[in-house]
C-alpha cells in the first residue's frame, strides 16, 4: 500500500454562532491517489480543504502532511500543497503567463520560463500566454486557476469543485488533465457533487454530509460492498402469495400481485445470476411472465441512500 502524505485525525470545526462545518473527520490520502469527497453544497468539503491549506483555523484535531505537523510546521508542508478554489481569485487585468509565474514566484522557486510553458501548454492555455485574465472565457479562467495551482509543483493537488458550471466537454478534457497530473505523481484531493466525476476520475472516495465523513472506500469496493440489482418482472397473472420454490429468493409481491421485484446482490454481478436463477424458478413453478427490466445500482444510488441514512442519524 502507498505511503500517507496526508492524514487528519478529529478534525472538527466550529464557527461562531454554533454551525459545525467539520465533526470530527479521520482521513488519510495515499499518495498517487485520485480521492473524491463527494457530499452536496454545504457538507463541509470546501471547509475541509481550507483547513488543509491554510485558509480555515480547525476548532480541533490535528493533520500531518509530508510528515510535517500542520500545527507547528505548517509552511513546508504548504510548499508541497496546490489549490485550485471555486472560486476564481486573481488579477483579472494580468496576463496569463504573468499571473501563472507569479504564482510560482509566491512559493520562493526560481523563475522558469520552460516549466511555465509546458504547464500552459498541457492545459491548452500557450496561445492565450499574452492576453488578459478578465478576456477569457469562463472555462479558460479555471484553466488559468489550475495553471497557478501547478506552478510551484505541488505534489497533493486540491481541486474544489473543478468542473462545476463548465460544459461536458469541458469537463471531459479536464477529467484527461487530471489524469495527466497523476501521471506525472501528483496526488489529486478533488471535491465534487458530479457523481459521474467521482465514477470517472476517484481510485477512493468519500461521502460527506453535516460535516461527518459518513464513509470512505476504495470505488470497487464501495460498489461491491453496497451495489444492489434490482429486477422488476411483470407477471401474465397476479399472485396473492408466492410460490414455495421461490419464497427463498429476496423477492415480494408489489402492485396488487401483478409485479414481483427482486432487490440483491452484491455490487459484483451476483444479482444477475440470481435474477436468471429466479426467471428460471418462476418457470418451474408455472408462473409466467410478460416482462423483466433489470437494473444495477449507481454511485448515486449509494451516495443518496448514504446521505439519506446519515440525515436520518441526526
Amino acid at each position: 500500500m502507498s505511503e500517507p502524505i496526508l492524514e487528519l485525525v478529529g478534525l472538527s470545526k466550529t464557527y461562531p454562532g454554533g454551525l459545525k462545518a467539520l465533526d470530527n473527520v479521520d482521513l488519510t490520502i495515499r499518495k498517487g491517489e485520485i480521492f473524491a469527497l463527494l457530499g452536496p453544497n454545504g457538507a463541509g468539503k470546501t471547509t475541509l480543504i481550507g483547513a488543509v491549506c491554510g485558509i480555515v483555523r480547525p476548532s480541533d484535531g490535528t493533520m500531518r502532511a509530508f510528515g510535517h505537523d500542520m500545527a507547528t510546521d505548517w509552511r513546508a508542508a504548504r510548499a508541497r500543497i496546490g489549490l485550485v478554489p471555486q472560486e476564481l481569485s486573481t488579477d483579472m487585468f494580468e496576463p496569463v503567463s504573468r499571473a501563472v509565474a507569479y504564482s510560482r514566484g509566491l512559493f520562493g522557486l526560481a523563475p522558469d520560463p520552460a516549466r511555465i510553458e509546458e504547464i500552459l501548454r498541457s492545459l491548452s492555455l500557450w496561445d492565450k500566454r499574452d492576453t488578459r485574465i478578465m478576456a477569457l472565457s469562463g472555462g479558460m479562467k479555471r484553466r488559468v486557476l489550475i495553471a497557478k495551482a501547478l506552478a510551484h509543483e505541488p505534489d497533493l493537488l486540491f481541486l474544489d469543485e473543478p468542473t462545476a458550471g463548465v460544459d461536458v466537454e469541458l469537463r471531459k478534457d479536464m477529467w484527461r488533465q487530471i489524469g495527466a497530473m497523476r501521471e506525472r505523481g501528483v496526488t489529486v484531493i478533488l471535491t465534487t457533487h458530479y457523481i459521474e466525476e467521482a465514477e470517472e476520475m476517484a481510485d477512493r472516495v468519500g461521502i460527506i454530509n453535516g460535516g461527518k465523513l459518513l464513509m470512505v472506500d476504495d470505488k470497487a469496493a464501495m460498489m461491491k460492498r453496497l451495489g444492489r440489482t434490482e429486477a422488476h418482472i411483470s407477471l401474465a397473472q397476479p399472485l396473492t402469495e408466492l410460490p414455495a420454490s421461490i419464497a427463498h429468493f429476496p423477492v415480494e409481491l408489489e402492485e396488487a400481485g401483478t409485479s414481483l421485484c427482486y432487490r440483491g446482490g452484491d455490487g459484483t454481478g451476483k444479482g444477475k445470476g440470481e435474477v436468471a436463477d429466479l426467471t428460471k424458478a418462476l418457470i418451474a413453478a408455472e408462473v409466467d411472465y410478460t416482462g423483466i427490466e433489470v437494473r444495477e445500482s449507481t454511485l448515486e444510488d449509494i451516495f443518496v441512500s448514504l446521505l439519506g441514512e446519515g440525515e436520518g442519524a441526526a
